[in-house]
Formats: structure tokens, sequence, C-alpha cells
């Protein structure tokens, strides 16, 4: 029994986890997956995104497919961004809600066809989403599929995402503008016996202009092998985390959850009061009407001292008022700032607050939470 239990808690590991560990990148434990946290270092991965390019395995992120006469509603019914009448292509950003208005997970809605729909969920959340996304299926003609298994993923991002794309894996993406997609249907060839259909987005998680590919395990390491030939920086989650972060992008545990909800996490303008219906309206539409207890925020210290999650904020009374979520000495502005969640009446720009870390104390103030400007082609 004892090493049934052991196998069962074994990280998963992505199709490019072999490549990972012949270019000696360091590994660790992340949403269930044994995933790179840095090849170079998250310094030099992290400049080389902002500055040229960098290669990211997504693999461990989960994909879901909804066809059929009634998968548009069905979507709306579940998603709080409103995809209705959405051209083929459109790429919608939104959160999938509990009725109490609690966040069960933030994704990506790709239009694909006129009742085709491809749902990316985050990795450590998959289990929980797809039997989320089952029970909420009563009722609709639809076929839900969990194409987590099939699909690898990787992502270009920086500002010459674009030129490598075409030149170095010959897809033509220049067509495609921010948070648009296409499939390209590729012919038969060296490892591929048959066609294959594949996804190009132009979408990603850095700030940065970029790309994200969605294909079979075969195609995917064949991508990967052709941009590490070229000389693509390979970058781990390490840093990944860090370009994020300096543009104010949440992640899931961290800046929602079941207890923080997107109007909590200053994500309003993705949850659209104005559609028909969908799960936890009712709940979300009330405490934006009444305004939330807590807000997400921005802080910079006016020190060098670093806030990590889970390190408490206070006000100048020294009374505590909420928590650190994410927080780093940005690589990008050499400013120590963090995201918090902290109780609404502290929430004011240039509001002084400050932060235990450790056993000192260290003022700020409130600040945007986008902390890096981003470089997207609109």
């Amino acid at each position: 029994m004892a090493i049934k239990q052991e196998l069962e808690k074994k990280e998963k590991r992505t199709c490019l986890y072999d490549k990972h560990v012949a270019l000696g990148a360091l590994m660790a434990p992340f949403g269930g997956f044994e995933m790179p946290i840095q090849y170079a270092g998250i310094a030099p991965e992290h400049f080389a995104v902002r500055e040229h390019a960098g290669l990211f395995d997504v693999s461990h992120m989960g994909e879901v497919t909804v066809q059929g006469p009634d998968a548009e509603r069905y979507v709306q019914h579940i998603f709080t961004n409103d995809i209705a009448g959405a051209p083929v292509g459109k790429i919608y950003y939104g959160m999938m809600c509990y009725e109490n208005g609690g966040t069960v997970d933030d994704l990506l809605v790709y239009k694909m066809g006129e009742n085709d729909f491809f749902l990316v969920i985050n990795a450590s959340n998959i289990d929980k989403d797809w039997a989320w996304m089952q029970q909420q299926a009563a009722g609709f003609d639809i076929d839900l599929q969990n194409r987590s298994d099939y699909y690898g993923q990787i992502a270009l991002q920086g500002p010459e995402s674009e030129h490598i794309m075409e030149t170095v894996l010959a897809l033509e993406c220049s067509e495609l503008t921010f948070y648009t997609c296409k499939e390209v249907v590729l012919p038969p060839a060296s490892g591929r016996t048959a066609e294959e259909t594949v996804i190009i987005s132009r979408t990603g998680y850095t700030g940065e202009d970029g790309f994200e590919v969605y294909g079979s395990h075969g195609f995917i390491n064949e991508c990967w092998d052709k941009l590490i030939a070229a000389g693509v920086q390979a970058c781990g989650l390490g840093c990944r985390d860090t370009l994020r972060f300096e543009v104010g992008l949440p992640l899931y545990g961290d800046e929602l959850s079941e207890n923080i909800t997107p109007i909590m996490a200053g994500l309003g303008m993705f949850v659209k009061l104005d559609k028909e219906e969908f799960i936890g309206k009712e709940a979300l539409a009330r405490q934006k009407a009444e305004g939330p207890s807590k807000k997400l925020v921005g802080i910079e210290l006016f020190d060098k001292a670093i806030p990590r999650h889970g390190y408490a904020v206070l006000n100048m009374e020294g009374e505590p008022i909420g928590e650190v979520t994410t927080g780093y000495h940005a690589l990008s502005t050499d400013k120590s700032v963090c995201m918090a969640l902290i109780d609404a009446a502290y929430a004011k720009m240039d509001t002084e607050v400050q932060i235990q870390i450790r056993k000192k104390v260290f003022p700020g103030k409130v600040v945007k939470k986008q902390f890096y400007s981003k470089s997207y082609k609109k």
C-alpha cells in the first residue's frame, strides 16, 4: 500500500522532460509536474525575453475542447467574459467562478469554429477543473473532451519572436494580432506519417509579444529542437514568474483562488455583468456594487528588502491589514515590489503601509500593480 501511495504522489513529466535534463536545467515540482526552474539563471533568461526571445515548455497546461450545438451557450454559462458572437480565431481571457464568486480557475477560451471552443487551464487545476466542468455540462448538448494528455505546448516570447517563428519554424504568424489564433495543417513529414493540425496563438504570460504553439508531443519536440539549435534561450518557470509579475499578471493560487474573487483581484474588466447569466454572476455583481472588503494592490518598498508570498502587510500603526501574494526585487526596474491582498480601506494609491519581513518592518506605499510596461502587438 505504501509503495502504491508513493507512486501516486510522483510528479508527472512533460513531453520535453528529457530535453530539459540534457540542457542541465534545475528541475522542481510545479502543478503536479517536474518542471525546469532555470537553465542559465533567472536573470539572464528574464532579460533574454525582454530584449530578444526566450523559449518555454508549457506542456503542463491543460486543454479542454467544447464542441456541439450548445458549445457557445455552455462556455457562456461557466465563463465570466462574454464570447457571444465572437469571430473564429478570437481568444478571450476570463475566469470560471463558483456561485459565491470565488475563482475556480482563470483560463483562455479560443474560438476555433462556430460550435468549437478550445479552453486552456492551469496545470495545478486540471483535475479539479475537469471534474467541475463535467458537473456543469448537464442539460447542454455538447461533446466535452479533456485533451491535456495529447497536447504539448511551447511559448516563444520576446520582441524577436515573430521573426524566429517564421524563419526557424517556418510557421507564418505575422497576420495574427494580440489574442488571436489559427490552425495550421502540417503535411506528412519526417516523424509524421499523417497530416497534423496544430494551433498557433499570439498570446503569452510575460508582457512581451510572443506566441504559443499547441501540437502533438512529437511536433512540440521537433519545434523545441529547431529553436534550441538556432540559439534561442531556453527559459524556466523562475523567469516566467518574474516576467508575469512585473506586468501585473495574476497566478492562480497567489492572486486568484477560491477565496479571491476576480473583483477583489482587480479583474472586473473580464467579468461581464451585462451578460444574461453565468455561474457566480449574482455574487460578483453584489460585490462590485458594495465594493470588496479586500483588494489586490501593488506595493513598492522604500528599501531593497524583498517581500515574499505570505508576508504580513501592516498599516502605519503596525496593525495587520493583509498579506503579500507575490514579491520580488523586480529585475527590469531595480525596485523591491510586491502584489498584496489588503483591506480595501488602505488600497488608495500612495497610501503608506509596512511589510513584516522576518523580524523587521519595512515601509512602502501602494502603487499600480503593473510595475513594467507591456509590449504587445495590437
